[in-house]
């Protein structure tokens, strides 16, 4: 049964999962995706990797990476209103291409969110023992994020610490998000103007002039470079999307997701053009010192700015960033929790993963298997690269075009039989995701290419194959035979399953475990 044709014209009706219904309204799931993007995090691990590639093009890169993300919210923004659903992307494109097709979406979705997963929990820890030792005067504390041994054993515990406050329920989550979201935003943008106060004073080291021309992609930009650049920026909008996942736990599940949506790409889209002039402007890209270019500082920007330019209150950027990165990880495995619930509640995953907590209304089980997963892929990605975060953002670029491509193809077949019917049919349910579904297909096909290149990523290699082109496309690969082992343990979900039939379903199993 395909979602352009509904039995009651007003769209289908979700399977009862378990969630918690009337949850979320608009502002709260604005702020449960802004955390999930984690603009602070965000900033400091891609602002290094963008200025590498495409130096005082950063603001255009930035706004190239926002055009697809855009287009790609009004294609997930016209699903959720024929459709919510926990499931998302895997729902959809299920509904859309078939069931394998909708695995291998649910699988990219998953696996992305590991990722991010592992590199906000590497942040936490790194600006955790930065902050503490600036507070405490023992430059030696911020030293122990480098040993490894140290670094993988509290990044685990943090993780750990994680996966429990997101077991306890959505509205843990969304008044733990509403303070640690609105400090880092405060934080950020009072950084911002100091740097652009500075930086117009004469009081900057770089002391830049702004420029228009910044924010043109087209101004000395090579091909691979630009791919490159917009990569990072993708990386940089992710996680948005949790605002559908939680359609089912909202108050207007039709309306309220895609609303929360927009307000989130528009508000992080705001904040990173804010920051990243002003700190080019005080800063400048150069490979020397506070220059964004310098590679000791790419991997830490805050770091490195947050003294020079706040003096004082330098630690207070510090401590943003930490809790940026630990509200992130927190609100992360949301999406990844829902997805792996409808794919088990459909039958693309165990019957065990379609759990839900009576007490606390949340898949617990697919909580705690998202966080096990995510603490074993840090380690391993920590034993073979000497750089994880830079190797960890390049994977997730490959996995966000994905599975965000695909979702945007999705909106255009689905509602393929009505795409005409009014311009704004034409606008939002084609042209807009077509456009973005395409942008996201070429960034994809030039990423897995450039990401066999070592030189591209931290230079860790398999065999002479650059590790990021593992930890992307090869977790892709991996998936594909995951899904064999699925169709040969489950073939109904293969054969139509309840996606394919009429979407009315019993309801998923019940944990006895709070």
């Amino acid at each position: 049964m395909d979602i352009s044709a509904p039995r009651n014209g007003a769209g289908q009706q979700p399977v009862d999962k378990g969630l918690a219904p009337g949850s979320v309204g608009t502002i709260s799931g604005a702020v449960l995706g802004i955390s999930t993007v984690a603009p602070g995090y965000t900033l400091t691990a891609s602002i290094g990797l963008i200025v590498a590639a495409v130096g005082l093009q950063m603001p255009a890169i930035v706004l190239a990476g926002f055009v697809p993300m855009f287009l790609t919210a009004y294609a997930y923004r016209e699903l959720n209103a024929r459709m919510p659903d926990c499931g998302a992307s895997f729902t959809w494109s299920t509904k859309a291409f078939g069931p394998y097709v909708g695995w291998m979406c649910g699988w990219g979705m998953v696996m992305a969110t590991v990722i991010v997963l592992s590199n906000l929990a590497a942040i936490a820890v790194k600006f955790g023992y930065l902050f503490v030792a600036r507070i405490s005067g023992h430059p030696g504390i911020a030293e122990l994020a480098d040993n490894r041994a140290v670094n993988i054993l509290t990044t685990l515990a943090l993780v750990a610490a994680a996966t429990l406050i997101s077991s306890r329920g959505i509205t843990t989550s969304e008044r733990l998000q509403q303070v640690l979201v609105g400090f880092q935003m405060v934080v950020l943008v009072v950084f911002a103007i100091t740097a652009l106060v500075r930086a117009c004073s004469g009081d900057a080291p770089a002391r830049l002039d702004f420029r228009l021309d910044w924010f043109n992609p087209f101004t000395g930009i090579t091909m691979s470079a630009f791919m490159i650049g917009v990569t990072g920026s993708i990386f940089a909008f992710w996680g948005w999307d949790t605002c559908l996942t939680l359609g089912e736990e909202s108050k207007d599940p039709k309306r309220v997701p895609g609303r929360a949506g927009m307000l989130c790409v528009l508000s992080i889209l705001a904040t990173y053009l804010l920051v990243t002039v002003a700190v080019m402007m005080y800063a400048g890209v150069g490979e020397s010192g506070l220059g964004l270019g310098n590679a000791r500082n790419a991997d830490n920007v805050f770091g490195a700015l947050a003294d020079p330019v706040l003096g004082w209150a330098g630690p207070l950027l510090l401590l943003a960033v930490l809790a940026s990165a630990v509200a992130s990880l927190q609100t992360t495995f949301l999406p990844a929790a829902r997805t792996v619930l409808a794919m088990g509640v459909y039958g693309a995953f165990p019957r065990r993963f379609a759990a839900v907590s009576p007490r606390s209304r949340v898949p617990v089980f697919g909580t705690v298997v998202a966080g096990v997963v995510t603490g074993a892929f840090y380690t391993a990605a920590s034993l073979l690269s000497t750089r994880v975060l830079v190797d960890t953002v390049a994977a997730l670029g490959i996995m966000i075009c994905w599975y965000y491509g695909i979702t945007a193809f999705a909106c255009v077949w689905h509602f393929r039989g009505e795409l005409f019917a009014s311009a704004r049919n034409i606008a939002f349910k084609l042209l807009f995701p077509l456009i973005g579904g395409i942008m996201l297909a070429v960034v994809f096909v030039v990423s897995v290419r450039e990401s066999m290149d070592p030189d591209n990523g931290s230079g860790a290699s398999i065999g002479g194959i650059g590790l990021v082109f593992f930890m992307g496309f090869g977790i892709l690969l991996l998936g594909g035979l995951l899904m064999l082992v699925a169709r040969w343990r489950n073939p109904d979900f293969f054969r139509g399953g309840p996606l394919g039939r009429e979407f009315a379903e019993p309801a998923p199993l019940v944990s006895e475990a709070a």
